[in-house]
């Protein structure tokens, strides 16, 4: 008798509640680190030992502005040997010898025209039978040497001149190369930002492989989220995002996505999400790390119960014990819509297995 009273005691006290009406997100949930826009790593294009360096960390630094520079006296030497040969086969500077060249060919043609006048004059003569057929023949050779002498000069000025033109343009590129090479040795800035890090001292060798700098824009930042692969299709550009920093705990940020990666990491089996802020921190620094849910719909005014009081998000326990089942809709980490089954007004309790 006394177990009795126990057990209608108990159920007696068994809690209750009713639906509620209120708005309710869907949101994924990401976390990330920030990035400033445009950051990047900067690489040396050559090894060797670093000569100077130009930069401190925290320097705001223009586009081309030289990072550091490595030891590079043979490059040195061999611009001024490409810079010494550029000059000496330069077109304009060897513009005398097509001139003489050209002089010749004047002095070939006025001796063909010469010997020519000859020729004719002595042929005529020859078809009149005056003359002899020596002289004739010696006015024929002589013309039509000139005659070859005049185009082989032409043809020597036409190969001069693209001989010149060649070793100009030539020499001119080898220079080029020549100061790329030796530009090399410089490492420049690749856009206007701040050095966040730099790893090199005077001294020290630089290798192909290792970062020297980091550098990025400090007034923009990006955020970078990983997201899951089960939820990357409900990703959409220009989706909210509320973020929330250990910095500024107790605060909220709102972004937007600005880009999403299309292919997955596979060690993660995620997806590269980026957004940018709307109502962006007054101060930030990279790598800063993040939670971020971003927004995929808001319904307003539905009907929410406690996910708690739902089994496999379909069973509810009325207060009476009735099992029913119910559709669902949104739902966040607390919270899951009902669309129909129940009423706003259905008392419930939780359900058991």
């Amino acid at each position: 008798m006394l177990s009795l009273v126990l057990l209608i005691s108990c159920k007696s006290k068994v809690e209750s509640i009713k639906p509620t009406i209120d708005d309710i997100s869907e949101s994924i949930y990401a976390s990330g680190i920030v990035k400033s826009k445009n950051q990047y790593q900067a690489f040396a294009s050559v090894n060797g030992i670093v000569e100077k360096v130009f930069v401190s960390e925290g320097d705001f630094v223009k586009k081309g502005t030289p990072i550091l520079s490595i030891s590079n006296e043979t490059q040195k030497l061999n611009r001024d040997n490409a810079k010494l040969a550029a000059d000496f086969t330069d077109f304009n500077s060897n513009k005398e010898k097509l001139n003489e060249a050209s002089l010749f060919i004047e002095f070939a043609r006025n001796k063909m025209l010469n010997d020519s006048s000859l020729f004719f004059r002595q042929k005529n003569l020859w078809q009149q039978q005056i003359g002899s057929k020596v002289e004739f023949e010696q006015r024929e050779l002589a013309y039509q040497n000139s005659r070859l002498a005049y185009y082989s000069a032409k043809v020597k000025y036409d190969d001069l001149k693209r001989q010149l033109s060649f070793s100009s343009s030539q020499s001119k590129k080898n220079l080029l190369i020549s100061s790329k090479l030796e530009s090399d040795y410089t490492l420049k800035s690749e856009i206007d930002g701040m050095v966040y890090s730099l790893s090199k001292l005077k001294g020290e060798i630089v290798g192909l492989q290792s970062a020297i700098a980091i550098i990025g824009d400090p007034k923009h930042f990006i955020l970078e989220m990983q997201v899951d692969e089960y939820d990357i299709i409900k990703i959409k550009k220009d989706q909210l995002v509320y973020i929330t920093l250990d910095s500024y705990k107790g605060k909220v940020f709102e972004a937007k996505v600005s880009k999403i990666n299309p292919i997955m990491n596979e060690r993660s089996k995620t997806f590269l999400v980026e957004a940018t802020f709307i109502n962006q921190p007054e101060v930030l620094y990279p790598n800063i790390t993040f939670e971020a849910n971003i927004l995929l719909q808001t319904k307003y005014k539905a009907i929410l119960i406690p996910r708690n009081y739902i089994l496999n998000d379909s069973i509810v326990m009325k207060k009476n014990g009735d099992k029913i089942t119910v559709k669902t809709g949104l739902k966040d980490f607390q919270k899951i819509e009902i669309i129909s089954g129940i009423t706003a007004d259905d008392e419930l309790i939780k359900p058991t297995e």
